[in-house]
């Protein structure tokens, strides 16, 4: 296939630490694609390196205690060494992330407003009241009850529910190539996941956004991935098709994960996806 046909393409990616005991491999060898509209999962478990990997992504890793290497690219441009200014400009625009704790995604000292106006003008270049507009409109699209009078909100007064929809709303404005979303839905109730996943699904099928989904839970992967990669000790251990991979999976590994999940009574499931 053709590299024009990926928007996100990871090969060889690999992260090691110092440490006291000296270096440290956190995850290696990983490969991974996205095309435009398609969602990638990124499943296994608590300490698999799944978070890691995300963070690599995004060049956030303390680049004087950890080493990246490999290709990370992003629209064909490389991002893996990339200077820090250069980075802060496609983060939000081309590449975002939707953090797992809405709660701590915010800084508690402003108002809601003032945060997504100024992220909104810093990467697409608005005036105030385009931004704001933008903002209102996207808060609105996500279900946001009166979205002007939240804007004069702080991050306390919402609840982790909420928040994570402003989180969406922004992400909504920027309209980035690639949605890193890692654990989205793991601090929310059943009915506050139900509607970031319809979100997200939404805006993959109306923008064209590639989502990278980050999730230990194989029912929230079920429900929105096109394709899924299980990560075991910071290594990829089998990628499939959702599908294929639920009905025949091949790891070992990938054979416990399925076997450990919870299953409803035959009479309690409820199927088809969103």
């Amino acid at each position: 296939m053709e590299q024009s046909e990926y928007v996100l393409q990871v090969q060889g990616l690999k992260v090691s630490v110092e440490t006291a005991a000296g270096k440290r491999t956190l995850v290696e060898d990983i490969h991974l694609a996205l095309k435009p509209g398609r969602v990638l999962g990124l499943v296994g478990e608590s300490g698999s390196g799944k978070t890691v990997t995300s963070l690599a992504l995004l060049q956030m890793l303390d680049r004087q205690t950890s080493v990246t290497e490999g290709s990370i690219r992003l629209l064909g441009r490389e991002l893996n060494g990339l200077p820090e200014k250069e980075m802060r400009r496609l983060r939000g625009s081309r590449l975002a992330l939707i953090m797992q704790n809405p709660m701590t995604a915010f800084s508690p000292v402003y108002t809601l407003g003032v945060q997504m106006i100024e992220t909104v003008r810093t990467h697409l270049k608005l005036g105030p009241k385009e931004a704001k507009a933008c903002a209102i409109r996207s808060m609105a699209d996500v279900n946001l009850p009166e979205p002007a009078v939240l804007l004069g909100k702080y991050p306390h007064e919402l609840s982790g529910g909420m928040l994570q929809r402003v989180m969406l709303a922004l992400t909504m404005c920027l309209k980035p190539s690639v949605i890193i979303a890692d654990e989205p839905t793991t601090a929310l109730d059943v009915t506050n996941q139900l509607q970031v996943l319809r979100q997200l699904d939404r805006m993959r099928l109306e923008q064209g956004t590639a989502i990278l989904l980050i999730s230990h839970d194989l029912g929230v992967i079920a429900e929105l991935a096109d394709e899924v990669a299980v990560m075991q000790h910071g290594r990829i251990v089998e990628t499939a098709d959702v599908f294929e991979l639920f009905d025949h999976p091949r790891h070992a590994y990938t054979r416990e994960l399925l076997a450990a999940r919870p299953v409803l009574q035959p009479g309690l499931q409820q199927g088809g996806r969103l």
